[in-house]
């Protein structure tokens, strides 16, 4: 027996620009006597919840909110929709799409004492390099486990996308002739082939004890070493080597929602002022604004014949907020206590 249907059903909230929206989450239940579509619902939402903090929480700190109430999801759930609902064989299946107040979750984590992150993709090269330090050589390409699965397997909810770099008879030579300095060298002349600011190189070193893995993570800048170890490791087993990628990309995860971090417990309140007269560009502020993962909240406090005037709430500096909103065009004249906008 088959029987689809197809529903498109939007709560009547307004999807406002501050929400996170979570889509296609899909659940399934077999369709028996004591069944409840809404305790199906109810388990979409918290599965939704449970996404965005894999997104925006860093792995420490999701343990703190494993025991959330379901009616504590519900309130910071600002609407949610049936993408499809179908029947097939007696198992009923739905997609869901839930958005979440940005404002309610980011004070429930507070509450937690969790400082959430801006859950930005990020294209990155990745170039793992394994060093057999009984065999004396370099694996770079060809039987490297690591390079070879590294993208094999996507994380639905990871931010970073890994650009690998192509095999180039060049590149080998250039990183074999550096086998007795690899920790110092910086791998520069490859990183400049791709045009990527950012990168993770991999050192895996393995001998016959252990698997060490030197990791280093280039990001806006900011370089940071990682040490790893790996007792006992075999680079052909396949299930170990699945578990020991997850792990690497965990970490790089985390550091990267580390960058973006949000200290949600700043609080600054900023006066700015608009030309009246302007509606387009009062309108196009709003909406940057709105966009502005920083910006906690913002209203206007009054206005008159000549200006409109704002009070924004900013998770940050003065001076990040001007940094956020030079990068969509937007400066200030800063000069007395209400700042006004050019």
């Amino acid at each position: 027996m088959f029987l689809s249907l197809s529903i498109f059903f939007f709560s009547t909230t307004i999807v406002k620009a501050k929400a996170f929206n979570v889509e296609n989450i899909e659940i399934s239940r077999p369709f028996e006597i004591n069944f409840d579509k809404n305790e199906i619902i109810d388990e979409g939402f918290k599965k939704a919840f449970n996404e965005l903090i894999l997104l925006i929480v860093k792995t420490i700190d999701q343990e703190k909110i494993k025991k959330i109430q379901l009616n504590e999801i519900k309130g910071m759930i600002e609407s949610f929709s049936i993408k499809e609902e179908k029947f097939i064989d007696e198992i009923y299946y739905v997609n869901l799409g839930v958005s979440f107040n940005k404002k309610k979750v980011y004070s429930y984590l507070e509450s937690v004492n969790i400082f959430p992150s801006i859950p930005k993709k990020k294209k990155i090269l990745f170039m793992p390099v394994i060093i057999d330090e009984n065999k004396k050589e370099l694996l770079i390409f060809a039987e490297n486990k690591f390079f070879e699965n590294w993208n094999k397997n996507e994380i639905r909810h990871h931010l970073l996308e890994y650009i690998l770099p192509t095999e180039d008879l060049e590149e080998i030579n250039l990183i074999k002739s550096k086998f007795e300095t690899i920790e110092k060298y910086d791998f520069k002349e490859i990183i400049d082939k791709y045009y990527l600011e950012d990168s993770i190189i991999a050192l895996i070193f393995k001998n016959n004890e252990e698997l060490r893995i030197l990791s280093r993570i280039k990001i806006n800048k900011d370089i940071k070493l990682k040490n790893q170890s790996f007792i006992n490791f075999d680079l052909n087993n396949d299930s170990q080597l699945k578990n020991t990628i997850n792990d690497l990309k965990e970490s790089y995860e985390n550091f990267w929602k580390n960058t973006n971090q949000i200290n949600t417990s700043i609080k600054l309140v900023l006066s700015v002022k608009i030309n009246a007269q302007n509606n387009i560009k009062i309108s196009n502020f709003e909406k940057t604004l709105e966009d502005i993962d920083l910006v906690y909240d913002f209203y206007i406090s009054k206005f008159d014949k000549d200006f409109v005037f704002y009070q924004i709430i900013f998770n940050g500096t003065p001076n990040l907020f001007i940094k956020s909103m030079n990068e969509s065009d937007y400066s200030f004249n800063t000069q007395n206590k209400i700042w006004i906008l050019k």
